[in-house]
């Protein structure tokens, strides 16, 4: 076991019962290093848990995967969400610093793309259960942007935060490509534009 999976299981097993502990690390490793190129023995190893504990709480690796897809997007979500409305009392401004909400995810040590997009592209095509979590995922971040349209005032707020989401998952994937902070600054214009061309109802 190499020096980062060794501190990583003995942060684990000090603080996290043992299916929890399995998690946490089959998160971090999914993440980082992809689903098929993580094998099971490998996370049990660096969790501390028996084969057992997995089969009994999880059943098998896909139940696994789901698992960590749902833990990877809710905790994505409640950040993202909390950033956005931090951003700005005022509706219109929080749309236009979505990019800006990102910025410390982007720029963090935890930084792997997006779990979902990485998830279905790695996985055959006829994944369906893999693209239905991803377009789970993306609903509840559209349904919030739409939420932020809304009171915004904008007259096409469900258009409006598709686009959003396209700049959004756009911007993910070049910074995960390219690790070039001038991502960030061309994502948000790109977003600007988007909100200065978009109708109001009070603009007449």
């Amino acid at each position: 076991m190499n020096k980062a999976a060794t501190v990583l299981k003995q942060e684990a097993e000090a603080v996290l019962p043992p299916h929890l502990r399995l998690v946490a690390v089959a998160r971090e490793m999914f993440c980082r290093d992809g689903i098929h190129a993580t094998g099971i023995d490998r996370i049990l190893s660096a969790s501390g848990v028996s084969k057992m504990t997995l089969y009994t709480r999880f059943g098998s690796k896909e139940m696994l995967v789901r698992e960590v897809l749902r833990q990877e997007g809710a905790d994505w979500r409640t950040s993202f969400f909390a950033a956005v409305l931090r951003a700005s009392p005022e509706p219109q401004e929080r749309l236009r610093r979505v990019i800006v909400a990102l910025e410390p995810w982007f720029r963090g040590d935890r930084f792997y793309g997006c779990a979902f997009m990485n998830a279905v592209a790695e996985h055959s095509k006829g994944e369906t259960w893999l693209r239905k979590l991803a377009l789970e995922h993306q609903a509840e971040v559209i349904g919030f942007l739409t939420e932020r349209a809304v009171e915004a005032g904008f007259d096409e707020p469900g258009v409006l935060a598709r686009q959003i989401m396209l700049v959004i998952d756009g911007a993910i994937a070049a910074y995960l490509v390219s690790g070039n902070a001038a991502v960030l600054s061309v994502s948000g214009r790109t977003l600007a534009a988007i909100l200065a061309q978009a109708t109001r109802r009070d603009d007449g």
